[in-house]
């Protein structure tokens, strides 16, 4: 039997306007913009942010954007402390620049829950103290590579003059391994200015202890 109903139309989907995607895109670059904005953390909050940045090679706003503009990480963090929110002795003004929409995930979480937005870095810092213990075994081992790489270096150096010493600088072989070692030079100096800016995470204790809480409640001042 055949069926005589109306057959279904599907309705194809309207394209998107065009002032849409351009109001869209415009809402996006705003988002992304920079602004500078002062917290009061505490300085082992503050050192943390720097190490994190300093030995994955990215910028302070980075690390402000990866834990900021996750809101269900942020409510988490605040459904956890719950009505006794910490905050932290000894705490020092710091102006950090973050994206837009990473200030505004924050005080949206910081007003929902009547908390204050320094104790949400505090908290959400925390939660990255594992990589910051990584790194630290990862720093340790750099430097016992660059220990041995200045080893390396040296007998390279050595190899060059007696090629200079017999063969003369002018010598094909000569200028093509002084071209190496002036190569290996660069890197060994790269390697050791990166060793020497990541030196505070030797004296950093990677351990939730070192943020010296205090169980006092407080809103931002």
């Amino acid at each position: 039997m055949k069926f005589r109903g109306n057959p279904i139309v599907r309705k194809e989907q309207e394209p998107q306007n065009a002032t849409d995607i351009v109001q869209t895109s415009a809402t996006e670059l705003m988002g992304r913009q920079s602004v500078r904005v002062t917290f009061r953390l505490s300085e082992a909050c503050i050192n943390a942010i720097s190490i994190l940045a300093t030995h994955l090679g990215i910028k302070q706003k980075s690390v402000f954007d990866h834990l900021m503009e996750n809101p269900r990480a942020l409510d988490e963090i605040a459904r956890q402390l719950g009505d006794n929110p910490f905050i932290y002795g000894n705490r020092t003004q710091k102006t950090f620049v973050i994206s837009r929409r990473s200030l505004v995930s924050l005080e949206k979480i910081s007003n929902d829950f009547n908390m204050s937005r320094d104790v949400l870095i505090e908290h959400s810092v925390q939660r990255l103290l594992p990589i910051i213990a990584k790194e630290r075994e990862k720093h340790e081992f750099r430097k016992k590579f660059f220990t041995k790489t200045g080893r390396h270096f040296k007998e390279g150096m050595s190899l060059l003059r007696q090629a200079e010493a017999v063969l003369g600088r002018g010598d094909p072989i000569t200028r093509r391994f002084e071209s190496v070692m002036a190569d290996y030079q660069s890197v060994f100096e790269a390697l050791r200015a990166f060793i020497e800016k990541g030196k505070r995470i030797e004296v950093f204790e990677p351990d939730a202890s070192v943020f010296g809480v205090s169980a006092e409640s407080v809103k931002d001042e």
